[in-house]
Parts: structure tokens; sequence; C-alpha cells
């Protein structure tokens, strides 16, 4: 469900420490980024908190683990990226993890704990923001199991209260 619960703007004191809390997490300067102070809301869902800067749904919070939504094109586009079988396509965009056997190609290199881009085979269209749980040269050679825990996908709450905004 992606029902929003409550919107509000931070003070000033929390803004300044969830700004640093997204540039130390994500590696990211935000102020740079924006090439001004942005005007930050943040919106709650059930299971997330979705960090909106001037209008734009950017970065997404569950369980502590900071992401960027699939909207943060700036972001993504530096990521690395996992290509996926289009028979796993609805598995992933349901919320599953990412299984080596579904995976055709893995671009760029990452440690464990890092952030990918997972993408269809076909369209090259970005389906989900994962965190890896082998680094790039396991990931590569391993025939079985899971690899990548799915943190935000089409059709969540996040992207579904990111539309409504």
């Amino acid at each position: 469900m992606h029902r929003i619960v409550r919107r509000y703007f931070p003070r000033r004191k929390e803004k300044k420490l969830l700004l640093e809390n997204i540039s130390r997490s994500l590696g990211i300067n935000v102020e740079d980024m924006f090439k001004s102070r942005p005007r930050v809301e943040i919106v709650e869902t059930a299971k997330h908190r979705i960090f909106v800067f001037d209008d734009c749904p950017l970065i997404a919070e569950s369980e502590g683990q900071l992401f960027p939504t699939l909207l943060f094109e700036e972001y993504l586009s530096d990521l690395p990226k996992i290509v996926v079988d289009m028979g796993a396509v609805p598995h992933v965009c349901n919320g599953a993890n990412v299984m080596a056997p579904g995976i055709v190609k893995i671009q760029g290199t990452f440690a464990a704990g890092s952030l990918v881009l997972v993408l269809d085979e076909r369209n090259q269209k970005a389906l989900a923001v994962a965190q890896a749980l082998v680094d790039s040269e396991m990931a590569k050679t391993s025939k079985k199991g899971k690899l990548f825990r799915n943190l935000h996908y089409v059709s969540d709450d996040v992207w579904n209260a990111a539309k409504e905004l």
C-alpha cells in the first residue's frame, strides 16, 4: 500500500543532519548538486521515508538504509548495472531479490553492500535499485543463489507515492 501517512518540512537542524547523512551514505554532496540550498520535504509511508528535493522525490529510506529512487537519474546513471532476463522482470517488479540465474550481464565493478541499478534485458529500462550481497567478481561467477537485495522497484510504495506527489 502506498498511502502517504505524513508530509512535513524538516526544521533547519534536522535538514542539515539529513543532508550530511545523505552525503555520507550515498557519496554525494546534495547542496552542490542543486547549486543552492534545496527545499526539502519528508514524506512518510507505512514502510518508507521519502525525501523530496525541490518537488522531486530523489531519496528514500527503509530500515535505516538510504537509497536513490528510480527518479534520481543523475545518481542512477553512475551506478553499476545488473541486466536481468525478461523472465526475471515480473519477479523483480514484485519485490523479489535478484537471483544469479536471472542475470544476463553485469556492468561495472562493486563491493558487497554497494548499490546497483537493475535493468531489463530487452529495453534497458530501470526496474529496481538493489544492494549487492557479494562483490562484482563473485557475482560474475555465481551460478545460483541470491546476489542482490531489492530495495526499491517499479510499483512499490515509494514508486506509487512518488507518482502521487
